[in-house]
């Protein structure tokens, strides 16, 4: 596992205008080396800046993006299409603006695709199975990651002190929430922790805490997002109000 590196941006606004430009970086990367390349997305409001900085960039005219998987790390159980849906945030600000392969678009099952959640979440472990490589492991390979930082230190729908933290399974329904909406489904710890690179991305002064929290070593049933490691690279992408409880490292 990787040992975390900190960035620190001014704002909120050149924090996602770097972290779109790290992400095509990154997926060029990736594809020079493997001839493709995939991403797991998140949610939140620094996500959506973040692919709408992404849309923006002349850059991105330069991945080949027929050839990436887009795979997401948690979402909402809610109706196909529903606004708080992190596919429908993410289609809105970037995805239905490129020319994706639709059969590279895996987003989690909504709720109203006749499964209960505990069946979405087997439904999607099956999806990443059948994504693995011959002779690995039954996960596809993730060259970024990326999560937001809860203001309790949740990533994905991994909360503090909720029975999600222990689990082992590639994929699991998430029932009582702590933020709504209660019913969710995430990619466990334990996946997360599979992928190439892990970004953790997070500003403004309410998660200041958290993340000084997590840098500083807490126990990851406490700060879900100090339990998160790339194989390769872990890569803490802040403002300057995010950072402002990170101790004892230098940002770069």
């Amino acid at each position: 596992m990787s040992e975390a590196s900190v960035a620190v941006h001014a704002d909120a606004d050149l924090l996602a205008q770097a972290v779109a430009a790290r992400l095509v970086v990154r997926l060029l990367d990736a594809q020079a080396a493997r001839g493709e390349a995939s991403v797991v997305l998140t949610g939140g409001r620094i996500a959506a800046a973040v692919y709408r900085a992404v849309a923006a960039l002349p850059a991105a005219d330069a991945v080949d993006w027929s050839r990436v998987d887009v795979w997401w790390g948690d979402e909402r159980f809610l109706p196909a299409g529903d606004p708080e849906r992190n596919e429908t945030q993410a289609r809105a600000a970037l995805l239905d603006a490129l020319p994706l392969d639709p059969a590279r678009i895996h987003p989690m099952p909504a709720s109203d695709g006749g499964a209960d959640p505990e069946e979405a979440a087997a439904r999607y472990a099956d999806e990443l199975a059948r994504a693995a490589r011959p002779g690995t492991a039954a996960l596809p390979h993730f060259d970024v990651l990326l999560l937001g930082v809860g203001e309790d230190g949740h990533v994905a729908s991994v909360f503090p002190e909720h029975p999600v933290h222990h689990e082992s399974r590639p994929v699991s329904a998430v029932r009582d929430s702590p933020k709504p909406p209660p019913v969710r489904v995430t990619l466990t710890l334990p996946t997360i922790n599979t992928a190439e690179e892990v970004w953790l991305v997070a500003g403004g002064a309410d998660k200041a805490h958290a993340v000084g929290m997590a840098l500083a070593g807490a126990e990851p049933v406490q700060i879900p997002a100090a339990g998160v490691q790339g194989t390769s690279r872990t890569l803490w992408l802040l403002d300057r109000a995010a950072a402002a409880e990170v101790k004892g490292r230098a940002p770069f």
